[in-house]
C-alpha cells in the first residue's frame, strides 16, 4: 500500500509510506532556502514532489491529512476545547494558487472517552488536474504515531507509554498496546499548554515583546533553553508560579499571558534578573513534569516501562534528560522530529496502522530531500577532496567546513548531512560559528562524535543519534574539546556510527587518526531563518566560510574571508 501524508499549516511537509517503508519525507522549509516553518499552502506542489520521488498521485492508495485548529493557523486560541465526533473542522488551501476549503480532523481529542486514532474520512483533496478522497487524524494522532512506529519498541512488538506535550495542548499520557493495536488515554498529567515555556519567555531578557500579549514564536524556545545557562534558578520564586497557577489554570490559551503579566505584578522586578526569572521557571516546569509524570505513571501502572516522548517540547533536551535521569522508565525514546517537522509522517503513519495494521516503519533519518545545485557559486574553485583529505583540511586549517551529503535529515536538527563541521580544539570556535551563522554568543555548539567514543568523553555518553538529550563533558576532556561545551558545562551531543553515516563516520575516524579526537563540531548549514541548504550553489552564495565539500568534491574561495 501506498500512502502519503500532508501536513499543510507551519512546518508543511510530504511524506511518502511504501508497504511500510519510509520512502521520502520533504520539508517544504528543506527547498529552495524555504523560511522556517514554511507551510504547504498550495497542494499542487505534493504531485511534483511525489513525481520527483518516482510516484504519481494515481499509485497512492490512501492520503492522511494531519488534524488542525480551523480556517486560521491561530484558530485554536480561539477554539481551546474542540468536540470531535461529527464535528470536524476546516483548512483554506490553494491549489494551482486557487483557494478552496479542506475538511480535516480537530487538533485534539475533547475527553477521555474519544477514540484517538479515529479515521475522518473526507473528499476534495485537490492536486493539480487531480480531486482525490482523503483521511484525516487528530493532531495529536499523528504525534503519537510519529513516535512510536519509529520507536525501537515498535520493532521489538513492545507496548510503550507516551507523552504528548505540544504547543497547544496540555502534556497528555497515552499508552499504546501493538499487539490489541489499542491505545490508552491516561490523560494529562497537569494543565499548562506546551507554548507557555516560549509566550511567558517574551516578557522577559532578549525575547522580550512589545506587546504584553505575547504569541507563539516558533524559534524562540530553542533560545530560551541556552540562556538560562546564564540565569540560577531561585526557588522561592515557584511559589509565585503555583499560585498563578491555581488561580488561572482555567484560562487553557490565553493563560501564558496571564501567568506572565501576574506574576510580573506579585515580584519586583528589580530583585531578580531576567536571566534567573527564566532559569527558575524552566525548573520549575521541569520539577512539575517530573512529579505530575510520576504520580501519573503509579496510577497507571502497566507492564512495559518504555516511553516515548513527542510535540514540540520534545525538543527540550533538559526536559528529556530529566526524565530519562528519573529511573521512571527502562528505556526512552524521541524521534528526531517530535515538533511538527514530523506532523505529515504522523499521518502517515496513522492511515497505516488503521489500513495495514502496521505499527512498525522501516524509515531512516536521512530521508529528505536530495542534493541540488551542485555548481558553485562565482569566486569559488573546484577540486576533488577524499574524506581523508577533507579530515586533514579540519585538522590543519581549524576553518570550519559546509558538509553536504546524501539526502537531508529529517526534523530541525542538522545530523551530518547538511552541516557545518570544524574542529573543537580551541574556544574561540564556537565564536566563530555563532557570528558566521548571525546567533547570539550564549548559544551552544554541538559535538557530532563516534558512539563508540563517546563514553570516554561525555556523560553518559550513551548512544543519542538525534542531539535530543543532555551530557556533560567530563573533566578531562574540557581542555581539549572547550567548543563543544556550553556555560554550564553540558554539550548536546549526536553519536554516529559508520553503519548510520558511512560518510560522517569515516570522516570522523580519519580525523581521530590524526589529532586522538573522535568528534567535531556541528552546527545547522542554512541561510539565517531558512531550512538547511539545498545543495552547493547555496552554500556558496551564503560564503560565510571558506569551504564547502559535497560528494569527494571541495569548493573553496578565491579569495579567503578571514574568520
Amino acid at each position: 500500500m501506498v500512502i502519503c501524508g500532508l501536513k499543510l499549516t507551519h512546518d508543511g511537509t510530504v511524506a511518502l509510506i511504501e508497504d511500510g517503508k519510509l520512502t521520502a519525507c520533504i520539508e517544504l522549509e528543506k527547498l529552495e532556502n524555504n523560511p522556517r516553518f514554511t507551510s504547504l499552502e498550495d497542494t499542487s506542489l505534493v504531485e511534483r514532489i511525489l513525481d520527483q520521488h518516482g510516484c504519481s498521485v494515481s499509485r497512492v492508495d490512501a492520503f492522511a491529512v494531519d488534524g488542525w485548529g480551523g480556517t486560521d493557523q491561530d484558530a485554536l486560541a480561539l477554539q481551546p476545547r474542540l468536540e470531535i465526533g461529527t464535528t470536524h473542522n476546516w483548512l483554506t488551501a490553494k491549489n494551482n494558487s486557487k483557494p478552496y476549503k479542506l475538511g480535516c480532523a480537530p487538533y485534539r481529542e475533547k475527553t477521555l472517552a474519544h477514540n484517538v486514532l479515529q479515521e475522518w474520512s473526507f473528499s476534495g483533496l485537490k492536486i493539480g488536474e487531480q480531486v482525490v478522497d482523503y483521511s484525516s487524524y487528530l493532531h495529536a494522532a499523528g504525534h503519537i504515531m510519529s513516535a512510536y512506529c519509529t520507536s525501537p519498541f515498535a520493532r521489538q512488538k513492545q507496548s510503550a507509554y507516551i507523552l504528548v506535550w505540544d504547543g497547544g495542548m496540555y502534556p497528555r499520557l497515552y499508552y499504546f498496546d501493538p499487539a490489541a493495536l489499542k491505545l490508552e488515554n491516561l490523560g494529562p498529567s497537569f494543565l499548562l499548554i506546551g507554548n507557555i515555556y516560549t509566550i511567558f519567555s517574551q516578557h522577559f531578557g532578549p525575547f522580550k515583546v512589545s506587546d504584553d500579549f505575547a504569541k507563539d514564536n516558533l524559534s524562540v524556545a530553542g533560545k530560551v533553553m541556552a540562556y538560562i545557562a546564564l540565569g540560577k534558578a531561585r526557588r522561592e520564586l515557584f511559589k509565585h508560579f503555583d499560585d498563578v497557577y491555581r488561580q488561572c489554570y482555567d484560562k487553557p490559551m490565553g493563560f501564558a499571558n496571564i501567568f506572565a503579566n501576574q506574576f510580573k505584578q506579585r515580584i519586583d522586578r528589580k530583585k531578580y534578573s531576567d536571566e534567573d526569572i527564566l532559569t527558575s521557571f524552566h525548573f520549575y516546569l521541569e520539577e512539575m513534569l517530573i512529579d505530575k509524570l510520576g504520580k501519573k505513571i503509579k496510577r497507571y501502572p502497566r507492564e512495559s516501562r518504555n516511553l516515548c516522548i513527542v510535540g514540540g517540547c520534545g525538543l527540550n533536551i533538559k526536559w528529556n534528560s530529566a526524565i530519562r535521569n528519573s529511573g521512571m522508565f527502562d528505556a526512552v525514546y524521541i524521534p528526531p522530529f517530535p515538533n511538527d517537522s514530523g506532523s505529515a509522517l504522523g499521518a502517515a503513519c496513522c492511515a497505516m496502522v488503521e489500513k495495514d495494521g502496521l505499527t512498525s516503519l522501516d524509515w531512516s533519518v536521512y530521508s529528505g530531500p536530495g542534493i541540488v545545485e551542485k555548481n558553485p557559486y562565482s569566486g569559488w574553485k573546484t577540486g576533488p577532496c577524499s574524506l581523508k583529505e577533507l579530515a586533514e583540511l579540519l585538522h590543519q586549517t581549524n576553518e570550519p567546513v559546509v558538509f553536504l551529503n546524501g539526502r537531508a535529515e529529517l526534523g530541525p536538527r542538522a545530523l551530518g548531512n547538511r552541516s557545518i563541521l570544524a574542529a573543537a580544539v580551541s574556544p574561540a570556535m564556537k565564536d566563530i560559528l555563532n557570528q558566521v551563522k548571525k546567533r547570539e554568543d550564549y548559544r551552544p555548539v554541538s559535538p557530532i562524535c563516534l558512539e563508540h567514543r563517546a563514553g570516554e568523553i561525555f556523560d553518559p555518553g550513551i548512544r543519542d543519534p538525534y542531539m535530543l538529550f543532555d551530557h556533560k563533558l567530563r573533566k578531562e576532556w574540557v581542555e581539549r574539546v572547550p567548543a563543544v561545551m556550553h556555560l554550564d558545562g553540558t554539550a548536546r551531543l549526536q553519536t554516529v556510527t559508520v553503519d548510520e553515516n558511512s560518510r560522517v563516520g569515516k570522516l570522523l575516524l580519519e580525523y581521530e587518526k590524526l589529532s586522538g579526537i573522535p568528534l567535531l563540531c556541528n552546527t545547522s548549514a542554512n541561510y539565517k531563518g531558512c531550512g538547511f541548504f539545498p545543495g552547493v550553489f547555496s552554500a556558496t552564495r551564503w560564503g560565510q566560510v571558506n569551504y564547502a565539500w559535497c560528494d569527494d568534491m571541495l569548493y573553496e574561495r578565491e579569495s579567503k574571508k578571514v574568520l
